[in-house]
This record gives C-alpha cells, structure tokens and sequence, in this order.
C-alpha cells in the first residue's frame, strides 16, 4: 500500500483545490475504512515538506503509547520547483507561465495506525470494511453426537458458508478437526476476524447460530433464519461503533494549554496539546528542547488544525508570551 501523486496545474486556486480535495480523500481512508479518526490541519513552518509552499496532514494518535502519527499529507508546491527547473506551459493567449505543483501521497504506515489504535491483548481487532475475512464459521460437535446429528451440523455450516458468500461476506470456514474450538477461537482472534460464528450440538438442537464480536467479546444468539441478515447489520454496526470509540479515546487525549508550566506534564500524560501559538520557527525548536524528559522525547507541532477554536484578541503564545496566531496541536510522535 503505497500511493503517491504528482500534479500540475495553470493556477494557485487550481493547486489549493486538489490539495483539500486529495486530503479528505485521505481522511476517508483513515476513518470510513480502518475506523481511525484523525485530525486535519496545516503543517507548520518548520515541519512542512521541504521546498513546498505549504503542506496539509491528516495527524491519528496512538493512546497507548502517547504518540503521534503523521497519516498522510498533501502538499502544495506553488511554483518553487517549476522555477528550478523551468516547467512551463502555454496560455490561453499564447504567453509562457510556470506550473503550480502539487504533490501528496499515503503509505503503508496506515496499517501500523490502525493495529495500534484496535488492537489489544489477543491480538488485531481489524474492522469489518478492510478484514481480509470478515467471518470465521466454527462447528463444534462433541464425541457424544450421532453420525447423523454430526452430518447435520456440518451441512448447517456449510450452507451458511454458501448463503454468507453469497450475500457478499469475506467468509471461512474452519472445520479441522485436528484442533479444538477454544484454539480455534484463539487462532483467529489473534488475527482480528470481526466476527465469529459458532454452531455447537444445543445450537443445533435450538437452530440457532452465535455470533461473537472480536471487538467487545459480546456473544447473540439468532435464528438460523435471520443468520446472514444478523451478520450483515453487525459487521455495518462493528465498524461505525469502533470509530465511535477510537474517536472518543483520541478526543480525550486532547488537552488545552495556555501555560508553559501545564504542557508537559499533559505530555507525559500521553496527551495532545492543543495550544496558542506564535508560529515561529524558533519557539518550536525550543519546544522541542525544553519539553524532552526521561518519559519521552521533546514535542513538535503535530499540525495547526483546519477547525481553529476562538482566539480572543490579546492571546499570548503559551511557550513564547508573544502574540499568539493559532491554535496549534502539539504532541510527542513517531
């Protein structure tokens, strides 16, 4: 997973679209597929991409860690590199201008946000959008079963396992008899299967399947009948909800400063830092310097969010005590 662009365009206001338009692309693929919420925002001066006119960011956060990751960015380049090397097109009214460049881009570190963010003790917890298998389908039978209540079950799976790939659910099924159910449980937690569907000799007696959340642990009980409709609404339900609560630990990990002497036990906190800022190169470097203790290194901008809080007139810099620009969100990071 690699994805990077390379663009071209006759004007500024051209250039200032695609960057936006590219970003929230971005921004969809962090929390409508792998359920990670991030923050959107414009780099600073001192971390923004070499030689670009100015950079854009989609910023995740890791709670467990306390850190910051730089999700994607979309830069504009303006003209910088069309000077440099003499990129050019013709107008309308047959003058030479230079190009205004843009250039954005995504990697595999998407993957490493969202194992962090979900994953816990067992293992990955992947949502459902980007499960490679969405369900794992587990017979239980017992040494006690007929033959025939055996064949039974096996044809039950069997048929939800047609019926699930029929509806369009990334299914498997895992009917090795060579391991026990409660391995088996283990073996596709640790790869973060959303769901688990189980089929044991009561269910079968009840014509019921269970369905087991890999995010909650929390088990339903459905009519046969209702089986893939069941597993269809919870998959949909698993993925809203996991964003829901990744989005309620990253808020939480935001804290506003407006004094030096508060910033950095909130670091050490693992916490974010949401404060006002004069945007000078110099404080930030400072920052850094000060801010660096046996919990971690020092802080840097992780972006100035595009969704500014009120700054009233007069609002001192938290780290400099000059007039402050922005909000800006500080953290440790990766």
């Amino acid at each position: 997973l690699w994805q990077e662009g390379h663009t071209a365009f006759a004007t500024k206001a051209e250039a200032d679209g695609e960057v936006l338009d590219i970003l929230d692309l971005y921004s969809k693929v962090y929390e409508e597929l792998l359920a990670v919420p991030v923050m959107k925002g414009r780099k600073s001066e001192k971390e923004k991409f070499a030689g670009a006119l100015y950079t854009t960011t989609v910023e995740a956060f890791v709670p467990a860690t306390g850190k910051g990751v730089q999700g994607a960015t979309s830069h504009c380049l303006g003209q910088n590199f069309s000077k440099m090397f003499d990129i050019d097109f013709e107008t309308e009214d047959k003058k030479k201008d230079l190009v205004w460049q843009n250039s954005w881009g995504i990697t595999t570190r998407t993957i490493g946000v969202m194992i962090m963010v979900h994953g816990d003790d067992k293992g990955l917890v992947l949502p459902p959008r980007v499960a490679p298998t969405q369900v794992v389908i587990i017979p239980i039978p017992n040494s006690k079963m007929s033959e025939e209540a055996r064949q039974k079950l096996q044809d039950q799976c069997e048929a939800f396992f047609k019926d699930l790939k029929a509806a369009g659910v990334r299914v498997k099924m895992d009917d090795r008899l060579n391991y026990t159910p409660g391995w088996k449980y283990s073996h596709w937690e640790l790869k973060g299967v959303p769901l688990r569907l189980e089929i044991g000799p009561k269910d079968l007696d009840k014509e019921q399947a269970v369905l087991a959340r890999r995010d909650t642990g929390k088990k339903d009980f459905v009519p046969w009948s209702e089986t893939v409709k069941t597993t269809q609404e919870m998959l949909a339900r698993m993925q809203t909800e996991m964003l829901e609560k990744a989005r309620k630990e990253f808020n939480d990990c935001i804290v506003r400063c407006t004094e030096w002497d508060d910033f950095v036990p909130a670091l050490d906190a693992k916490k974010m830092i949401l404060a006002p800022w004069c945007e000078e190169v110099a404080v930030e470097e400072d920052v850094k310097t000060k801010s660096a203790s046996a919990d971690g290194a020092g802080a840097k901008t992780l972006c100035i969010p595009f969704d500014q809080p009120d700054l009233p007139p007069g609002t001192k810099c938290f780290a400099s005590g000059k007039p402050a620009k922005s909000w800006a969100l500080w953290g440790r990071s990766y």
